[in-house]
């Protein structure tokens, strides 16, 4: 039961955040709020302890800090930072690094891919497809998610997590 749920729900809502992010260019709050209670209950069929219970939370705890300063900024969205912040309570501080440095190595390809494309018209089929025209216009943000998804699902199969769950 453990395994297919790590190898099921956190790989499935990282896909649901990034199509919904590359769709809509938001990603609704009701990813993050899953994440956060599925992380409980995963924690707990895993059996982490406490000390890594606790790790896990101030790594989510801290991102939620960064990211909501980044996003008082401007420089994200809010879905962004609330989804990141979930994405590491899942993580733990154990791969956060790794995962922080593929999230913006992606994000940064996943913007000059944009940014590349954007300086060419849309054929006339795509530009009927109201998500890909929205995507496409030069006033429109980076529908970063794509790439926090990717970097976690990269790093996950190395998380505290994943490991406590699977090791005999």
């Amino acid at each position: 039961m453990v395994e297919l749920t790590l190898l099921v729900v956190f790989p499935s809502l990282m896909a649901y955040a990034a199509s919904s992010d590359l769709l809509t260019m938001t990603i609704p709050n009701k990813i993050a709020i899953a994440l956060v209670l599925a992380f409980g209950v995963m924690a707990g069929l895993a059996g982490l302890s406490l000390d890594a219970l606790v790790m896990h939370l101030a790594a989510g705890a801290l991102i939620l800090v960064v990211t909501f300063s980044m996003f008082a900024l401007g420089w994200i969205g809010g879905g962004d930072a609330k989804f990141a912040a979930a994405t590491a309570l899942w993580l733990g501080f154990g791969v956060l690094v790794d995962y922080l440095v593929i999230a913006a190595i992606a994000g940064g390809v996943l913007t000059l891919g944009l940014l590349a494309i954007r300086q060419h018209p849309l054929p006339a089929f795509a530009a009927r497809w109201g998500w890909l025209a929205h995507l496409h216009d030069h006033r429109t943000g980076v529908p970063y998610g794509i790439a926090l998804a990717a970097a976690a699902l990269a790093v996950y199969p190395h998380s505290e997590l994943w490991l406590t769950a699977l090791t005999p």
